[in-house]
């Protein structure tokens, strides 16, 4: 496994210092044979059951972390670093190309340095996203991320409708470092509508999101030409709302948690600036819920 782990931090050109943190914890779970045993098991449970209960085994890798003198965050990320290599093979059960295992995985490394950026610490805060790469059912489809879910409400346009039990192709923004453009999001969509085709039947391919990008208050927030107004303006909104004072989504933009302090708050970007100068008028931070029709052809 320690081969494997140094090829795939190689392959998807992890950090020096990340590479470091992750060998010296996996190094430190074999060098005790309780844990080495432990996480055997915890590697065949997903060797035989691509639908295994992926919150036990965080919890598993949680409850070592003490015992191995590592942080939890970090025994998480390994932990899906080490699957990563059964998910390629089921992948290739399933006839899907190596390259879509390899930008779907791309999303540890994002979710590791994200870690990193807010914590400090090599790991992951945010593992639970990554049980449906490993289940098959959300991929990294160019520069946006695709699942397959029941729509939940009802809606109709242009003779189209969709009901609560409608199958529609689910949208997650992955932070990937680079623009939010029209031209990647527009391929994404186009990549997504067909790979997704066989799985919705007779309805109508649409494309939904719920996240803070879609706050309705962007409109007034932000530039005309922002790149966050133009991908929530493909969506009509079904619903919306506002988080409160904590503010919990911030972190997301300014990569650190929410202390209650505007002023400590980068202010370094475009989009930073507008949340800043918003926040310290008196706005408040939302999130919506969109969805759409696509209208390219498959």
């Amino acid at each position: 496994m320690r081969g494997w782990l140094e090829s795939f931090f190689a392959e998807f050109d992890f950090a020096a210092r990340d590479c470091r943190d992750l060998l010296v914890a996996y190094d430190a779970v074999v060098k005790d044979p309780a844990s080495a045993a432990e996480w055997q098991d915890m590697m065949e449970r997903y060797d035989r059951d691509l639908q295994c209960d992926f919150g036990e085994l965080r919890a598993r890798a949680a409850a070592l972390a003490p015992r191995v003198c590592m942080h939890a965050y970090t025994m998480k990320l390994l932990l899906f670093v080490c699957l990563a290599r059964r998910a390629r093979d089921y992948y290739r059960e399933a006839g899907l190309a190596d390259a879509l295992w390899h930008d779907t995985m791309m999303d540890l490394k994002y979710k590791m340095e994200e870690c990193r950026e807010v914590y400090g610490i090599c790991g992951s805060f945010t593992q639970t996203w990554f049980d449906g790469f490993f289940e098959l059912k959300r991929f990294a489809l160019g520069r946006l991320q695709f699942e397959v879910i029941n729509f939940g409400h009802t809606y109709e346009k242009n003779g189209k409708r969709l009901m609560p039990d409608s199958r529609v192709i689910n949208v997650h923004i992955a932070r990937t470092g680079t623009p939010l453009d029209e031209k990647s999001c527009d391929e994404a969509f186009a990549r997504a509508a067909s790979f997704f085709a066989k799985d919705l039947g007779d309805t109508p391919v649409a494309f939904v999101c719920h996240s803070w990008l879609l706050y309705p208050e962007h409109e007034s927030m932000l530039p005309a030409h922002s790149n966050v107004l133009g991908f929530q303006r493909r969506f009509t909104l079904v619903e919306n709302g506002v988080y409160g004072d904590d503010h919990p989504e911030l972190w997301r933009l300014f990569d650190r948690p929410f202390t209650g302090d505007f002023d400590v708050l980068p202010y370094d970007s475009s989009l930073r600036r507008a949340y800043v100068d918003h926040l310290k008028a008196g706005g408040k931070t939302g999130w919506g819920f969109g969805v759409f029709f696509y209208g390219g052809c498959l």
